[in-house]
């Protein structure tokens, strides 16, 4: 990933809050006809492992290349920055438009997981972190025993063995602390999240 120095991220509680705030992350990794690349829900576990589930009929697992990494990748917060919102416009007029981001890369080598009750670990531990905080979260054992058995034939697990994570945050930081507060005032309606990670870097400062 690029990276400048500006927006390096490499502050390892926060490239697990991007990690974990990422809603649907991106499993990309090589196969011997070329890259393939799944959409899908993953989760972060200390220290070094990323874990998730195909779908069986999913080509993914069966044609990647074992000895070869994969790249996870994660994007939390990210949000249009219009000229608009510089101050800077007013008294030069030279600025553009630009995009700001919150993402993480995670490379390593993937395992596939089949065994049942491995296998229902991913699961309950990919529902319980997005079912937290409801008001009635639903459990995989809400449900009957033998529909989750099912179920989980239609299914494989992986988990990504992590070996390098790479951290992106760009928030203006190449910016006047002013055009940074314009950003974050302006993207206060439209983009709160991206208002609230402007807010978050200006506190740093």
């Amino acid at each position: 990933m690029y990276i400048p120095p500006a927006f390096a991220e490499n502050d390892p509680a926060e490239l697990h809050a991007i990690m974990r705030t990422a809603s649907l992350p991106i499993l990309v990794s090589p196969t011997a006809e070329g890259l393939i690349a799944t959409h899908l829900p993953l989760s972060f576990q200390a220290p070094d492992r990323i874990v998730g589930h195909f779908a069986r009929a999913n080509p993914h697992w069966r044609n990647f290349t074992p000895d070869a990494d994969s790249l996870a990748i994660f994007t939390a917060m990210d949000g249009y920055v219009s000229p608009s919102w510089y101050p800077t416009k007013a008294e030069t007029g030279k600025v553009v438009p630009t995009w700001n981001y919150t993402a993480v890369h995670a490379t390593g080598r993937l395992e596939i997981i089949e065994d049942p009750e491995a296998l229902r670990e991913i699961v309950t531990s990919l529902t319980d972190r997005f079912e937290a905080g409801r008001e009635k979260p639903w459990a995989v054992s809400d449900a009957p025993p033998d529909y989750v058995a099912a179920m989980l034939k239609g299914i494989v697990g992986v988990v990504l063995h992590v070996t390098k994570l790479e951290g992106k945050s760009k928030l203006s930081q190449n910016k006047s602390r002013a055009d940074q507060e314009g950003v974050a005032a302006g993207a206060a309606t439209e983009n709160p999240a991206l208002a609230e990670a402007m807010r978050k870097v200006l506190g740093r400062k």
